[in-house]
């Protein structure tokens, strides 16, 4: 099946040239076409020769002008026209490893292949790439890319994700640095393993590669229930969380006066845990690690006051905003902020502890739906129930327990209502459903 056309957009070259769902794509210039990347690299230029097998075993070979990078316009029955590359670790950390038996067999998938950090933002540890891997991001540009560091000491990294291979991994970063390639670097933090000094000493290397490589993110580690078999890891409380708030802010002073910007940022986690005021909008620069949940309270702060005057003050309506353990605090301040705004709206914010994968699992976005009825049933609570989007299969209605939105409205008798937790999200499905009341 790979290479199967999909979908042909309207009014795109495709279509004038009669390509339809089901023809395969050969090559392009006379190159076979191996994956999107390939793909995306060839039909940049304004003259091309494409090779179509139609779906009746025809041949077709299409000489084309166009703009130069302009599309097709076809879609692809798999995104990347191959199949994604396995993980190749057993890190300490894997929160793989860590899910119960009997889950839909596509959550026991571990990708690592930085074609879909390239396309979806997806993280890699480059272990499980070749030289020539390497090479092929350097030459077709492949940029940015998201890499899984965790740490630059060779031998540290190599007991870390379990595998002889992974010790390598500053040099290939520098090579792609060198090469112009940018990326980001995310680092998964254990305490006791690659915290404190350690931390210090990667976040230093990895500055060396700036800008190339744009920036650091640190999270905590996440410890489920299930863990049997696996190596004994602590999880961070206030005292280390507010020691690694202090350890990182130090350099994050010294990279302010170098390049203007801190260069390392730690997920909100870390300041809710150390009971510590997050920083401040500038700090976040973009919030371009939104991702790692890096920001995530701070945009919500600030979007909250930048749309609270387009509330609709008039019309009357009961919500329950759903949130995790690590988010509770944030979301009762903005309800109060709302309410006090109108006097007509009344919210309340239902912490739901996720018994699924255990209580040391505090984001909401790893909530299940068994989790979301089991804290509705037990509470009090308004029929209009508002839940982030992240606690959703992308694109879908389905929680990672298999559970449907509908089979959660059915066992609560609610409306379930899906924000983004943005802010601005969430101003606007208030007025959506105010309005429909």
């Amino acid at each position: 099946m790979k290479n199967i056309i999909s979908k042909i957009k309207p009014d795109s070259i495709a279509m004038e040239l009669g390509l339809e769902a089901g023809d395969k794509l050969v090559s392009i210039n006379g190159t076979e076409v191996h994956d999107i990347i390939d793909y995306k690299f060839l039909i940049t230029d304004e003259e091309i020769v494409v090779e179509i097998e139609k779906n009746h075993g025809e041949h077709w070979e299409l000489e084309i002008e166009k703009d130069y990078d302009e599309d097709l316009g076809i879609e692809f029955e798999n995104s990347i026209m191959d199949g994604a590359r396995s993980c190749r670790n057993k890190c300490i950390f894997c929160f793989i490893d860590q899910l119960p038996k009997g889950m839909r067999e596509s959550l026991y998938f571990k990708d690592d292949d930085s074609r879909l950090s390239f396309l979806q933002g997806n993280f890699v540890t480059l272990t499980n790439m070749t030289d020539a891997d390497i090479d092929r991001i350097i030459r077709y540009r492949i940029s940015p890319i998201n890499i899984s560091v965790h740490t630059t000491n060779p031998e540290l990294r190599k007991k870390m994700l379990k595998n002889r291979f992974a010790g390598d991994i500053f040099e290939r970063l520098k090579r792609l640095a060198e090469a112009g390639i940018s990326s980001k670097a995310q680092i998964v933090l254990v305490p006791g393993v690659n915290d404190g000094e350690e931390l210090k000493k990667t976040i230093e290397d990895l500055f060396s590669l700036y800008p190339n490589l744009e920036g650091v993110a640190c999270v905590p580690v996440g410890i489920t229930k299930y863990r049997e078999g696996l190596p004994v890891l602590k999880t961070f409380n206030k005292e280390s969380a507010l020691k690694e708030i202090m350890l990182v802010k130090e350099l994050q002073n010294k990279y302010q006066k170098l390049i203007g910007e801190p260069f390392v940022r730690l997920s909100d986690e870390f300041y809710v845990m150390a009971e510590e005021e997050v920083p401040s909008k500038e700090f976040y620069q973009g919030f371009s690690q939104l991702e790692d949940g890096v920001g995530m309270i701070r945009i919500l702060r600030e979007n909250i006051n930048k749309t609270l005057g387009a509330l609709d003050k008039e019309n009357k309506g009961e919500f329950t905003i759903i949130t995790g353990a690590s988010g509770y605090k944030e979301l009762l301040n903005c309800a109060n902020i709302i309410e006090e705004y109108s006097s007509n709206i009344k919210l309340k914010v239902l912490k739901v502890i996720n018994e699924f994968f255990g209580e040391t699992i505090t984001v909401v976005g790893l909530l299940t739906g068994m989790d979301i009825v089991n804290a509705l049933k037990k509470g009090d609570s308004y029929k209009k129930v508002i839940i982030p989007s992240n606690v959703l299969r992308a694109g879908e209605r389905i929680f990672l327990d298999d559970m449907t939105i509908e089979d959660v409205e059915r066992l609560t008798d609610c409306k379930i209502i899906i924000a983004d937790y943005s802010g601005e999200d969430l101003i606007d499905c208030l007025n959506k459903e105010l309005k429909e009341e």
